[in-house]
């Protein structure tokens, strides 16, 4: 690690320090246990989908305006007792066409993450070192497409207020991988179903990257919730990316092998 980095992340380590400094013990550890005990109860919610199928837009916008629009297909599997298995396979425009990236989610370790390329016929593996970079053009870094599992932050309770017409939480959530591109996370999630609403992300330096705006939430099988909009906007470049997703199909007849490096090659 260069010097450099060092000092960064440093500086980043610094604010929930002088937080915590300012904070007697007891207080603070009772906020820990908040945040933690609010980030299980949203996680049991939404445990025993076994896997679902989606259709999404990706929408880019520059900071003049201009758009561009990629269509994708989603799959996601279930795994019991670690992280789930995510594809996405891109469909529209034709340049980016038969490209699909799969990730294996981890509860006790980073998680792997490959992107298939078509025009080289190759896939590449997505280093935990590059994970803080944009994943195809948008402002969602490839780190941001993985779920955010409980065991990879810590977390802090901050507060109730309105949102909207609801109430939400407040917490403060921190990465435990030195190489995540954030310093922390402040996520709101509604008091009566917990789902989430927004989160604004901070860099190494602390300073204010991006916020994440949720909405377009329907129930299905009479217990998940699932958004059909989230907005990404970049506080620095002025540049969005928004996520449209429609035609949720659960528990289909999805096999393991579609979630391998060798399912990548064949995706059509």
């Amino acid at each position: 690690m260069t010097l450099n980095r060092r000092i960064l992340y440093g500086l980043a380590a610094i604010v929930p320090i002088a937080i915590a400094l300012d904070t007697p013990a007891s207080e603070l550890a009772e906020a820990e246990q908040k945040g933690l005990d609010i980030a299980l109860e949203a996680r049991a919610k939404k445990v025993g989908f076994e896997n679902f199928t989606a259709s999404q837009v990706m929408v880019l916008r520059n900071k003049q305006g201009r758009e561009s629009r990629r269509a994708l297909r989603v799959k996601v599997m279930e795994v019991e007792a670690d992280g789930d298995r995510s594809l996405f396979v891109f469909d529209e425009p034709r340049d980016v066409q038969g490209t699909a990236f799969l990730i294996h989610g981890h509860t006790d370790k980073a998680d792997d993450q490959w992107l298939y390329l078509p025009a080289l016929k190759r896939v590449k593996r997505i280093s935990s070192a590059n994970r803080s970079g944009s994943f195809m053009g948008s402002e969602f870094a490839y780190e941001d497409m993985s779920p955010p599992e409980v065991e990879r932050f810590t977390y802090r309770y901050l507060r109730e207020e309105p949102c909207g017409e609801l109430t939400c939480t407040v917490v403060e959530r921190f990465p435990v991988d030195d190489k995540s591109g954030y310093s922390r996370q402040v996520v709101w999630q509604d008091t009566a179903e917990l789902r989430l609403w927004k989160v604004e992300y901070y860099d190494r330096k602390n300073a204010h990257l991006k916020t994440l705006t949720i909405d377009g939430y329907e129930r299905y099988l009479d217990r998940y919730w699932q958004a059909s909009n989230m907005n990404m906007v970049n506080h620095l470049t002025g540049k969005s990316t928004v996520l449209t997703w429609a035609d949720y199909q659960f528990q289909t007849d999805l096999a393991a092998m579609e979630f391998t490096q060798t399912g990548l090659r064949r995706v059509r």
